[in-house]
């Protein structure tokens, strides 16, 4: 029991020439996704040492790695694209493109004199609510007078669904969407999104001062949607959030089936989250940041991503969209989660976990200096309607861009689970356990126990590998994986048998589904356990959401590879 002491293949689009936005009649909000390839960069890294290989890449291009160039506009494509379900071809009618120049220089970081702070939205004044009310009011104005204003609310929300949805090839690779999740880039091309967000709203308002709250819901005390975005009157009101998730009720960043209720269990399970994605299962910046994508390799599959993406980044996601909605729009689904303006609190507190990451002592290196990720460059409008081309490198230290984080609390730290006192006896536990042999591959349509053999013996520093996940991409997916439990209590992750889980938050695919490895480091988890001198433990995996649509195709340990 908890105590307050003590976890997608992309659609290709054909270029077309570019027709402004106010000029298109879209008559429906169809799907449009966010999605991956089928290539496993996580394996390949770990398999090579950490090289890169050409079977990444598109055939036929060369193996040499570039780094992600920013998106030619003109090639937006603004008829939406296409996908497929089941044997069915779906035409998706959304326009997800900005407004075009061809007037385009290289963004300066104006100098510093003092700093904007980004408060906690639960604690934010009257005053500041009233600032940040107008601010929003004022960009969606902007949609009804003057709709091809790049600093308007939907054309601002569109940014999301463009960089995540298909509408940009790759430059230089016909037909390879830009994809800008499930890897290295997600932080920095969100960070620099919330940055010309905010710098909108300041200009909107005549304050430059002006920052945007963070969603603190890391935090017990911010573990409900704030009250600004709870007033049906305000333009932080989105009509697409699950009804049933209005405060007081507490937000889950991690999903079971049924819901955990009480509250003091949902607390302590959000906790365990927040320490593990932060902490505890991470081993080195790849694990927290996610996977390399480099020029012409296909999007990245959900299970590359970093540990915070999959983790409380996706939970938030799916927590807050509306259930009745086909696809959980809008913050269900990344083509639509733009439209909810607290999409952008939630993403402030996203990146402020990415500041609080890289203060967390730790014996790896919190850098990453591979110039294909230093090098990666996006396209944003400014405050002042330009169109400015920015990099990776320059986002790197938030100081920098002018803003800082108003601070909080962070129990999480400390929330690591209690160790056992004694270990598992191994034989007795595999009696109701199967050999992987006998068990694979296999639909996820009920719980699983497996025996799975060790390379090395006890508390060894390895990965388990859960291989060739397939899924309906269409689908909200979330299982865990717990190692060593004698208990049959799947709503309680605050123990020390829990190793983590898989959350797929529901997107649109060419291909209806696509394949990927889950891997989660067991070394931590090995010491929580007091784990024996033992040669084999026993996995279990708990289907909670639509395990039906789940395959996966093997399961095995191996040691695991230093990035």
């Amino acid at each position: 029991m908890a105590s307050l002491q003590s976890s997608f293949t992309v659609r290709s689009t054909i270029p077309t020439t570019r027709i402004p936005p106010s000029q298109l009649a879209v008559t429906k909000r169809s799907v449009v996704s966010c999605s991956g390839g089928g290539v496993d960069r996580r394996n390949m890294l770990l398999g090579l040492g950490g090289l890169y290989g050409a079977t990444s890449l598109v055939p036929g291009q060369k193996a040499e790695a570039s780094p992600i160039l920013p998106p030619d506009l003109s090639t937006c494509d603004p008829k939406g694209a296409w996908t497929t379900k089941g044997t069915e071809v779906v035409v998706l009618d959304v326009n997800c493109c900005p407004p075009y120049t061809d007037v385009q220089t290289d963004y300066k970081l104006p100098r510093v004199t003092k700093p904007r702070v980004r408060p906690a939205a639960h604690r934010i004044s009257k005053e500041y609510l009233a600032k940040y009310e107008l601010a929003i009011k004022k960009m969606r104005e902007l949609d009804v007078t003057d709709p091809d204003d790049p600093r308007g609310f939907t054309q601002q929300a569109n940014i999301h669904c463009a960089y995540c949805n298909g509408p940009y090839d790759q430059i230089g690779f016909p037909g390879v969407d830009l994809q800008v999740h499930n890897s290295w880039i997600f932080f920095a091309f969100h960070r620099w999104y919330l940055y010309f967000y905010e710098r909108i709203m300041g200009e909107l308002i005549g304050d430059p001062t002006f920052a945007l709250p963070y969603w603190n819901w890391d935090n017990p005390r911010g573990m409900q949607m704030p009250p600004a975005f709870d007033n049906e009157n305000s333009p932080l009101w989105d009509i697409n959030r699950d009804p049933a998730h209005r405060p007081p009720a507490l937000v889950t960043l991690t999903l079971t089936n049924p819901p955990v209720t009480d509250p003091v269990q949902i607390i302590a399970n959000n906790l365990t989250q927040m320490y593990k994605e932060m902490i505890g299962d991470v081993e080195s910046a790849i694990d927290f940041m996610g996977d390399p994508y480099s020029a012409g390799m296909q999007p990245p599959a959900r299970a590359s991503g970093g540990s915070s993406e999959g983790g409380s980044h996706a939970g938030v996601h799916v927590w807050t969209g509306n259930p009745a909605n086909s696809n959980r729009e809008d913050m269900g689904n990344f083509y639509s989660a733009g439209r909810d303006p607290i999409f952008y609190s939630h993403h402030a507190n996203v990146d402020r976990m990415w500041t609080v990451w890289k203060d967390i002592p730790a014996n790896y290196s919190k850098d990453i200096n591979d110039t294909d990720f230093k090098d990666a460059a996006f396209m944003f409008y400014d405050e002042k309607k330009n169109l400015v081309r920015v990099k990776v490198a320059d986002c790197l230290d938030h100081t920098k861009m002018g803003y800082k984080y108003e601070h909080s609390d962070t129990p999480w730290t400390a929330y690591r689970p209690a160790q056992r006192a004694v270990p598992v006896d191994i034989k007795k536990l595999s009696k109701n356990a199967t050999t992987p042999d006998k068990l694979f591959p296999l639909k996820l349509n009920k719980t699983v126990r497996v025996l799975v053999p060790k390379p090395s013996k006890g508390a060894a520093d390895e990965v388990l590998v859960l291989e060739k996940i397939v899924a309906d991409s269409t689908k909200l997916i979330r299982f865990d994986v717990f190692v060593n439990d004698e208990d049959d209590k799947p709503q309680e992750l605050d123990r020390a048998e829990y190793l983590g889980g898989f959350t797929q938050v529901p997107h649109r695919a060419r291909a209806q589904e696509s394949a990927s490895d889950l891997r989660l480091n067991l070394k931590e988890l090995y010491e929580n356990i007091n784990i024996a001198d033992d040669d084999s433990i026993v996995v279990t995996i708990i289907p909670h959401i639509n395990g039906d649509e789940v395959t996966i195709g093997g399961i095995k340990i191996i040691p695991r590879v230093a990035a």
